[in-house]
């Protein structure tokens, strides 16, 4: 027994106990945390469960108006919605808080609300809800610009130029704006004859030297002659896909001599062989190939603002809505007109 009490005294005993405590300790910590954490995950499953399929109109309400979520909450998961593009769970919340919700951010969610209906498609129920806005406030250049591209996608240039009016009393720049309705408008009057369309886009461009693209890609396919006689040699790098796809009979030798750029470009085309190289790696390739492999020019449009990326041109941009902001990048592609033309002619 007296043995028993030594060993109890001795001090690697303690120590043994003593880690044997802590290891007790850590081993329940341990199991503790992935209990709770297991059971907290169910919670959040739960919850978000419910949003995994569209609540009916009063569900969502009951949910809105029970104040478990802020109403903040209730904005920023609509907006997740609104970004994955799934508009229809982002309209019925933006409607269901501006019903049932307290208006401290009324503002706010009607404009989101319009912005949503925009690009969902909604045109005329956009319109409404921005009409609304300026109604009650006024002095708001954003449902003012909003606004705008509703009506130019409704195709409603004159109330389109109408809100510029109001954007320039704000001391918003409208100059661009003016300009590229004005350009939108005579492009799709149809009483307008083309001779006339033609005089009149010269004179938009003549000014500022705007909307180059938007412009001479109309030029280029109604009188070419004229496009080339206006065409200013220091920006055809924005045109290079229309200069690009040009039949060979709309080609100006004469002034495409002058151009470095674009004796480059039509030499690697194989149109001519005024050029031996180019500064241009794309171009260079192909001048080298002399049209003995199936490759050709492939063109990728950038919008300088936001920096999205199109594999077509725009004069607009769908993402920041930014005008005349597209930048071209060309690569080298696989020629399948060319494959596609072999082909047909081996079977005639």
């Amino acid at each position: 027994m007296g043995s028993f009490f030594i060993e109890f005294r001795d001090p690697l005993f303690s120590i043994i106990i003593f880690f044997s405590i802590i290891f007790v300790i850590t081993f329940i910590s341990y199991w503790w945390g992935r209990y709770k954490r297991k059971e907290d995950n169910k919670d959040i499953d739960r919850f978000l469960k419910q949003f995994k399929t569209l609540p009916s109109k009063n569900e969502l309400k009951v949910l809105i108006s029970s104040g478990e979520l802020s109403e903040k909450s209730w904005l920023l998961l609509a907006n997740s919605y609104y970004k994955n593009g799934d508009y229809e769970k982002a309209i019925e919340i933006y409607n269901e808080i501006l019903e049932v919700g307290k208006g401290t951010n009324s503002k706010e969610t009607m404009f989101l609300l319009g912005k949503t209906y925009f690009r969902a498609g909604f045109l005329e129920r956009s319109k409404q809800i921005f009409l609304e806005i300026l109604k009650k406030y006024p002095r708001t250049p954003e449902a003012l610009n909003y606004l705008l591209l509703v009506y130019e996608h409704m195709r409603d240039y004159k109330s389109a130029m109408d809100v510029l009016e109001p954007l320039d009393e704000l001391g918003e720049d409208i100059s661009l704006e003016r300009e590229y309705l004005n350009a939108l408008m005579i492009l799709n009057d149809v009483k307008m004859e083309d001779e006339t369309k033609v005089q009149k886009l010269l004179d938009i461009y003549k000014q500022n030297h705007n909307l180059i693209y938007m412009i001479f890609e109309y030029l280029f396919r109604v009188n070419p002659q004229l496009a080339w006689e206006n065409l200013d040699h220091s920006k055809v790098d924005v045109l290079v896909q229309v200069l690009w796809n040009l039949r060979s009979k709309d080609l100006n030798l004469d002034i495409i001599s002058k151009s470095g750029y674009l004796r480059e470009l039509y030499s690697a085309r194989g149109d001519i062989s005024l050029a031996k190289s180019s500064s241009i790696f794309e171009l260079d390739i192909l001048i080298k190939l002399e049209k003995k492999a199936n490759a050709t020019l492939g063109f990728e449009y950038v919008c300088s603002s936001c920096k999205g990326t199109y594999p077509f041109a725009f004069n607009r941009c769908s993402a920041c809505h930014a005008i005349d902001s597209a930048t071209i990048e060309i690569s080298l592609s696989r020629d399948y007109m060319r494959e596609f033309s072999e082909e047909s002619n081996s079977f005639q």
